[in-house]
């Protein structure tokens, strides 16, 4: 599928944000500068930046006209990454724990990355916390040896304001064509429970997302830990007609 212009706009600025060139709180390229270099309408420069900003990558400046990389990434909690869903609207402000690491998963990731009796893969924490700094939602994301290996940055503490998803993407040429969201409840680990700053016993929800490329290999399986109280889910849809 042909990728268009406005998105080959938003991943290049992307890729500045991620590789560096464009650091928190920089102004990024003006409409004006974007029409010249890519050649674009300013009608397709403003998509650009509104993939950009519904993404939660960019934000208008106070003064003037132009954008910003934001200086606080959002993240969301595992699950709920329908085509089309934006970090903007589900998404949080998070701060990573600990350093990614080589690790064998538990059997049911390992199961969902399809990975071999001992086979290992490359996890990341983060925790994604409310307006006032509470734990939300503690999520590890696991990412199976192929993904990890083309996609170095993957290993590295600092948060990816495009997203590992538009990385990985990016890094890989396999963009998510499906994924599989499984929600449960059971009780937290201490492990768990030290992370979202509560006490023992804590009932948590536990949502399991995984991400499929368009040939049914998978790029990363998602475990998101929240406190029974703070869970919830809305869903909109249609409805009527006789079934």
């Amino acid at each position: 599928m042909a990728v268009l212009k406005y998105e080959q706009i938003a991943d290049w600025i992307r890729a500045r944000i991620t590789e560096g060139e464009l650091t928190p709180g920089a102004l990024v390229p003006s409409q004006r500068e974007l029409c010249e270099r890519w050649g674009v309408s300013r009608a397709t420069a403003i998509k650009a930046m509104d993939v950009l900003r519904l993404d939660g990558v960019i934000d208008r400046e106070r003064q003037g006209q132009g954008f910003r990389v934001v200086e606080t990434p959002l993240a969301r909690p595992a699950g709920h990454r329908a085509s089309g869903s934006s970090r903007l609207a589900g998404g949080h402000p998070f701060r990573r724990v600990g350093r990614p690491g080589d690790e064998e998963p538990p059997p049911h990731i390992a199961q969902a990355l399809e990975l071999g009796p001992g086979g290992r893969a490359l996890r990341r924490d983060r925790l994604v916390v409310l307006e006032d700094d509470t734990p939300l939602t503690y999520v590890s994301a696991w990412f199976p040896p192929d993904v990890a290996e083309a996609c170095p940055r993957l290993a590295q503490a600092g948060p990816l304001a495009e997203g590992t998803t538009h990385y990985v993407t990016r890094r890989t040429g396999r963009p998510p064509a499906r994924g599989v969201d499984t929600a449960g409840v059971r009780l937290a680990t201490a492990a768990e429970a030290e992370r979202l700053e509560r006490a023992l016993p804590l009932a948590v929800a536990v949502e399991l997302h995984t991400a499929y490329d368009g040939d049914g290999r998978p790029l990363v399986c998602e475990e998101g830990v929240t406190p029974g109280e703070l869970w919830e889910r809305s869903d909109q849809y249609p409805m009527g007609g006789d079934h």
